[in-house]
């Protein structure tokens, strides 16, 4: 592909647009008005595009010249002189000079107009990505991604099209005006007939391009609303298949398709009509006009009736087409610029930006007397300046480093994710990987760190994507830290070393703010604020807190080892000054001698790594096959119905050519009358045609291509949009039953693009485009039959012009199918990015990235540039081409006629030469259209890819176990091995276990040791080879409904759907008010829904955006509470939550769960100490199965290892949980009110240890 040529850059257009617009925005402020962007628009680019206004003049100009040549040579035939030959071929050489002139103009006016549009589009898209960069949070709100990737979607594609009608709006007036002149002075008045008819149905047409555009807009928001929820869908599939929802969402988005569709069909109902109106237009104006021109006494003459055909030809297609889609297009525009527009005039965010003012001077943050509306991460973000602050002082003076809570990757490789655009320097780069425990990650993928991350970070899991995270921050060398939690994503090994590593040695120097709900850390700091909804309850150091015993302190066991830890290097923690005057390089040298043994915390990639990135999105080569089409056709209507309605388009021809052959005999006759009654001296004065009956047949005719023209484009659409809707129906049900690796492996965006951009096809342009393609190929076939008719002579040259065009077509049909292909793939990274980076908003900011990102999203934009342009040169190439072949059609009748001049009539020539004539445009037309139909099919090609997905299991079999399923809870792996997709490594491996009923089980391991993978195969998200039993129930021979909805899970990142807080707990409706209360109340949300506006039925923001994540796990727990199920898994539910909650959390499942089986998969161990038995994998097997208390009585056991890595303080107090609990249930009688009798003869240790790994 070429480069992009610097004119049609990206960043030049959209700052020369963006330019205009400043300016608009300053001038609207000044006046107290309201900016309008279209006075923007026409400022910046007026001047280029009145000069291609000249093209049109000249064109419209031709068109008008060349009936009048037509009208010359026929007059010669009627007047038949052998004299004045020399004077019709002069005639026939200025009529093929008109026609090549005309071949060669209309293209370039064309390639020069869609150029133009591609410049607005590419300056809007610009604009609004850097609107979009800039949005305040309280704009966020009122907008969504979905909406924004429609504005880049849809709203901008109408500038491609706009521009190439708006000069019709002059044009069109003005030419029919002159038309009607000419027509007068030829037949006189009743040419005023056909006119009335042409200016009547322009009204009528714009009133139908009113309702199409206000159903247009209505059918746009059902879509967006459609679209957003597939968007919440796609991206909550792994849950949806947990809690076997796919129903209920099934019903859901089939209700919106049905509401969309129903617009979809108006609609197409209006085209439909529009499109009849158009083939029709010209036989009423003939018909009129003749009608009238007969009645008021005047002969017919075959040089009248061709004339005024052709001229009404000409001004036709201005009138009833070009000059109404202007309208059409500019009011669509319109629309689109207002919502564009209302877009960037959203809020910003106010760029206070934190800057070094001198290098002497010293960093700080300083807040005071702050009120935002808040909790933990909103104090970052007030810092950060997203979040509008109600009074007070934010003071930052520094570069701020931002980690959120939910770690943000883009795709590109690990180290550019890491680098961020600073220059890469390989010691500190080296450096910051081994403080965040990167090291042996990046050895284990493929590539190292130049592996490429897929959408949204798909190659890493949770914990490896928070420390790339916490790395791209240090290496952003910043001096102030925002870190939004960062430590529980990942397992207590690597967080503590995180910790000591990067947070204590690494940014010893700087200012670090840590968000944080554990609170072993919490000796280390400085300076310690305590936040409850958003008040600021204590502040103060670790050793005042201890004393003052606020109510951390009764979390955190009072321990002897204050002393020791004062001597970890301090950090602040969550404010602090500088005021250390201890030498820490001494405590550094201790420190690090201990850890230098373990560099970086192994973790083993998980199981998706075998996915490693994305691959390349499908693109069928070659042909789109005949097969293709019948399974497009037979999805709307059965083979009767398709028959038929072949019939009615034939039958419509045929009335169509019948009409124009009936005038031509009876201009014929007319003349033979004449010549005879001229003849014969005048004596038979009596013999004239008989009026009726040539009047009467003509009537019949038009009303016959009346009739049919509207049946065909009615039932077309009718079988068409049916169609659509069956095969988005196949689709989505297809989706539904693809296994969760198809969603890991294929980014959200590409699944999109499927219900999006191609079901948006499928309603709206394919149906349009193939009736039109249909209606110019029988036309074409018409006009070729006629001339054949006529001049049997012509089908001489004519097979030469048709190999040459079959050959052409076939040339550039290749050329064009691949690059339209290719612009569909350039155009996928537009959208990727900009949803990329409406995710990472806030890191992007904090490390000032904007520019960077405004950056790549131009290169992005420039590259589908390339591939658009490609496609518009192409394109016009390829028409004027078979402009050139019509044009030595024209030429070839003309010449052809006049040599045969002797055996034809005046009547067939005027057919044949104004049939050939209008063959100019409608032949490249049809042949473009034969083109987009097979470019449109293309969606129906990767719909059809999609309706035939691989399915998982079926949702039901035969075997249905009984209600009350599981009624005990017992689990039991059979040697069981498990990985995501064929050819994976395995993630599980000769697993297994036996849990029994009511047990609690935790299950530890590290990052990737296959604990998330457990939960898989117990839910088969993917299928695993040996046994799982439940209850004496092979899971492998249930349904998969049957199985997961007797299972709970609480998932890792809790989910809450768009729609009802009710729809969200009880999508099915199985529940009574009453019980959906009591398990709110049960998980302490009561209050929080209570106070919500329409309580229960509130609708809830995207993605449950305006829950806090520790609330939506509550939405989460209160599902589980709701289902009663006996079987529980917690999926580290807790590692987002504060220890408060944490704590809640785990009393409920202790008290609510009791009679349950719970499996928890934990990172923090204190919150499965206390559990039955502890699983411990590693590397995806099972290493240690037991009771913690005996399991810990092994000095060497992975587990012991574990409990000792988080701190000598915490550890005694896990191994005294475990003591305690193991001796109150196994020998209740030594234990006096909670406490252990000291007996030491009681030591369990001895013959008590039972290890089950031999199972």
């Amino acid at each position: 592909m070429y480069k992009v040529m610097p004119e049609d850059s990206s960043e030049k257009l959209g700052e020369e647009l963006q330019w205009y617009w400043d300016k608009e925005v300053q001038k609207a402020k000044k006046r107290g008005k309201t900016p309008h962007l279209t006075k923007a628009i026409i400022l910046c680019y007026w001047k280029s595009y009145l000069v291609f206004g000249i093209y049109t003049m000249i064109e419209e100009t031709l068109k008008i010249v060349q009936p009048i040549f037509l009208g010359n040579i026929i007059s010669f035939f009627e007047n038949y002189d052998a004299s004045s030959l020399n004077v019709a071929y002069c005639y026939a050489g200025a009529l093929s000079v008109c026609t090549l002139i005309l071949a060669i103009m209309h293209h370039l006016y064309f390639y020069h107009v869609q150029r133009a549009g591609m410049k607005l589009r590419v300056a809007m898209c610009h604009m609004i990505y850097r609107k979009a960069l800039r949005l305040s949070n309280a704009a966020m709100a009122k907008t969504t991604t979905g909406q924004i990737v429609n504005l880049l979607s849809n709203d901008v594609n109408k500038f491609d099209q706009v521009t190439i009608f708006l000069h019709f709006l002059w044009a069109g007036p003005l030419q029919a005006i002159a038309v009607t002149v000419l027509l007068w002075v030829k037949i006189g008045p009743s040419c005023l007939a056909g006119m009335a008819v042409l200016i009547i149905l322009l009204p009528v047409q714009t009133c139908i391009g009113r309702l199409f555009s206000s159903l247009r807009s209505k059918t746009a928001a059902l879509t967006d609303v459609r679209i957003r929820t597939m968007n919440e869908v796609i991206s909550g599939m792994k849950i949806i298949k947990m809690y076997a929802w796919e129903k209920s969402f099934a019903e859901l988005v089939n209700g919106l398709r049905r509401k969309e569709i129903a617009m979809v069909m108006k609609s197409s109902y209006l085209r439909g009509l529009n499109l009849a109106s158009f083939f029709v237009a010209s036989k009423i104006t003939v018909f009129m006009t003749f009608m009238a021109y007969v009645l008021l006494g005047n002969t017919m003459s075959a040089s009248k009736v061709f004339v005024a055909v052709s001229l009404y030809g000409a001004v036709r297609l201005t009138v009833t087409l070009f000059f109404p889609s202007a309208v059409e297009r500019v009011s669509e525009s319109l629309i689109s610029i207002r919502r564009i527009k209302n877009f960037l005039m959203l809020d910003e965010v106010s760029h206070f930006k934190p800057q070094l003012h001198g290098s002497n001077e010293n960093v700080i943050l300083h807040v005071q007397d702050l009120t935002c509306y808040w909790d933990k991460s909103s104090l970052l973000s007030a810092v950060l300046g997203e979040l509008p602050k109600d009074k007070g002082v934010i003071n930052v003076t520094g570069r701020i480093a931002y980690v959120s809570q939910q770690p943000w990757v883009f795709s590109g490789t690990v180290r550019s994710n890491i680098l961020f655009d600073k220059e890469y320097e390989k010691e500190k780069y080296e450096n910051v990987l081994k403080v965040c425990a990167l090291k042996k990650d990046l050895e284990l993928l493929a590539n190292g760190d130049l592996t490429v991350i897929g959408d949204r970070g798909a190659t890493l899991s949770g914990g490896q994507k928070a420390r790339v995270n916490l790395a791209r921050a240090v290496y952003q060398d910043a001096d102030i830290y925002l870190l939004d939690d960062p430590l529980s994503a990942v397992d207590a090994e690597v967080g503590r070393h995180l910790f000591e590593k990067c947070i204590c040695e690494a940014l010893h120097q700087k200012i670090c703010v840590l968000v944080t709900h554990q609170l072993q850390y919490l000796r280390a700091a400085n300076q310690i604020l305590i936040l409850k909804d958003g008040k600021m309850v204590g502040k103060g150091t670790y050793a005042e807190f201890l004393r003052s015993g606020i109510d951390f302190a009764s979390l955190l066991k009072k321990d002897e080892e204050v002393v020791e830890q004062q001597s970890v290097p301090g950090t602040p923690n969550l404010k602090s000054a500088r005021n250390r005057t201890f030498s820490e390089s001494s405590v550094l040298s201790q420190d690090s001698s201990i850890h230098s043994q373990k560099d970086g915390a192994v973790e083993q990639p998980p199981g998706e790594n075998a996915l490693a990135a994305v691959p390349e999105e499908s693109r069928n080569e070659g042909k789109i096959n005949f097969k293709l089409y019948r399974k497009y056709f037979s999805a709307g209507a059965n083979y009767f119905v398709i028959f038929i309605l072949l019939v009615f388009n034939i039958l419509a021809q045929v009335a169509y050519v019948l009409q124009d052959w009936w005038l031509s005999y009876w201009a014929n006759h007319q003349q033979k009358l004449n010549l005879t009654r001229n003849g014969n001296n005048g004596t038979y004065k009596n013999e004239h045609l008989d009026l009726n009956f040539y009047l009467g047949i003509y009537a019949g005719l038009t009303v016959a291509t009346i009739l049919f023209g509207i049946i065909r484009s009615l039932l077309m659409f009718q079988v068409l949009v049916n169609s659509g809707q069956n095969l988005h129906n196949r689709m989505f049900q297809s989706i539904l039953k693809a296994p969760v690796l198809f969603f890991d492996r294929n980014p959200i965006g590409r699944i999109l693009n499927r219900f999006s951009k191609d079901i948006g096809h499928l309603d709206d342009l394919l149906p349009l485009t193939f009736l039109d393609f249909m209606q110019t190929l029988l036309q074409i076939f018409g006009v070729v039959a006629v001339a054949v008719a006529v001049i049997p002579w012509i089908l001489i040259p004519l097979i030469p012009l048709f190999i040459l065009f079959i050959f052409l077509r076939r040339y550039f049909l290749d050329t064009s199918r691949d690059i339209k292909r290719l612009e569909s793939t350039t155009r996928s990274p537009v959208f990727s990015h900009l949803s990329s980076s409406l995710q990472g908003l806030w890191t992007i900011r904090a490390l000032k990235a904007e520019e960077r990102f405004q950056k790549l999203f131009d290169a992005h934009q420039d590259l589908h540039s390339e591939a658009w342009f490609l496609f518009l040169t192409t394109s016009r190439w390829f028409a004027v081409r078979l402009d050139a072949i019509c044009a030595v059609f024209v030429i070839v009748v003309a010449f052809g006629s006049l040599l045969l001049a002797k055996t034809l009539n005046a009547g067939q020539v005027g057919l044949a030469l104004s049939y050939a004539i209008t063959l100019m445009g409608t032949f490249q037309w049809g042949v473009r259209q034969s083109a987009e139909v097979e470019n449109l099919m293309i969606s129906v090609e990767r719909v059809m890819e999609y309706t035939e997905l691989e399915k998982e299991a079926p949702w039901e079999t035969n075997k249905h176990p009984p209600p009350e399923w599981p009624n005990q809870g017992m689990i039991a792996f059979e040697n069981v091995n498990f990985t995501y997709s064929l050819d994976g490594p395995l993630v599980l491996r000769h697993l297994s276990v036996l849990i029994k009923p009511k047990e609690k089980v935790g299950i530890v391991g590290r990052t990737g040791a296959g604990k998330s993978s457990l939960i898989a195969a117990l839910f088969r998200l993917a299928e695993p080879e040996g046994r799982i039993w439940i209850d004496k129930y092979l899971t492998s021979e249930l349904g998969l409904h049957d199985l997961r909805k007797k299972i709970s899970i609480i998932p890792q990142e809790p989910v809450l759907f768009t729609g009802t807080m009710r729809k969200n707990l009880d999508p099915f409706n199985e529940y009574t008010d009453e019980e959906l209360w009591n398990a709110l109340e049960e998980v302490q949300l009561k209050e929080v829904v209570e106070d919500l506006p329409d309580k229960m039925e509130t609708q809830l923001a995207e993605s449950g955006s305006n829950f806090s994540v520790g609330q939506r796990q509550l939405v989460c727990l209160a599902r589980a509470v709701l289902k009663k199920n006996r079987i529980l898994i917690i999926d580290e539910a807790t590692a987002n939550v504060d220890p408060r909650t944490d704590e809640f959390i785990q009393k409920t499942i202790r008290e609510t769960f009791a009679h349950c089986t719970v499996l928890t998969i934990a990172h923090r161990l204190n919150t499965i100490i206390d559990s039955d038995r502890i699983m411990v994998l590693d590397a995806g097997r099972l290493k240690e199965y037991g009771e913690p208390y005996i399991l810990l009585q092994e000095q060497d056991s992975l587990f012991y290892k574990m409990v000792q890595q988080v701190g000598k303080a915490e550890a005694a107090s896990l191994i005294e949980t475990a003591k305690r609990v193991y001796f109150s249930k196994n020998y209740p009688e030594v234990v006096q009110n909670g406490q252990l009798a000291t007996d030491s003869s009681l030591d369990p240790s001895s013959g008590l240890c039972i290890t089950e790994t031999a199972l």
